[in-house]
């Protein structure tokens, strides 16, 4: 048996993706980049290095625009989905949303970051429970 595959794509179907291997760093984050990015108040992420992702829809890569000095956020430029965030280390974070499965339970969330960020009416949780 091979290395797990985690596939997804935007809504529109013309950026897809296949990540290999085991997704690094489950977590949610409420900082204002990740919630102007998504529209939403927590986004859900998971990271793999970037030699594990393959880009195997029709739109190739995902277009990007930069928003820090250490990384872009990526979007499909036809229908405007989240991507995730293409990292200069070189990592990529994915949105769970994103995935096929995201309910697979290798996606859950292990942590929080940007907790002070969060809007105090939104609960979030981890796959330990803890917020």
């Amino acid at each position: 048996m091979g290395e797990k595959i985690h596939a997804g794509g935007c809504l529109c179907g013309a950026i897809r993706f296949e990540a290999r291997g085991v997704a690094e760093k489950p977590h949610t984050c409420s900082c204002r980049f990740c919630q102007r990015h998504t529209g939403a108040p927590t986004a859900a992420w998971v990271e793999f290095p970037a030699e594990r992702l393959a880009w195997t829809g029709s739109g190739g890569r995902p277009a990007t625009w930069r928003s820090s000095d250490y990384s872009s956020r990526a979007f499909c430029p036809a229908c405007g989905s989240s991507i995730g965030a293409i990292d200069d280390e070189p990592v990529v974070a994915l949105l769970i949303g994103g995935f096929d499965d995201p309910a697979d339970p290798t996606l859950a969330p292990q942590y929080h970051s940007f907790e002070d960020c969060r809007p105090g009416w939104l609960q979030v949780g981890t796959a330990s429970g803890e917020e």
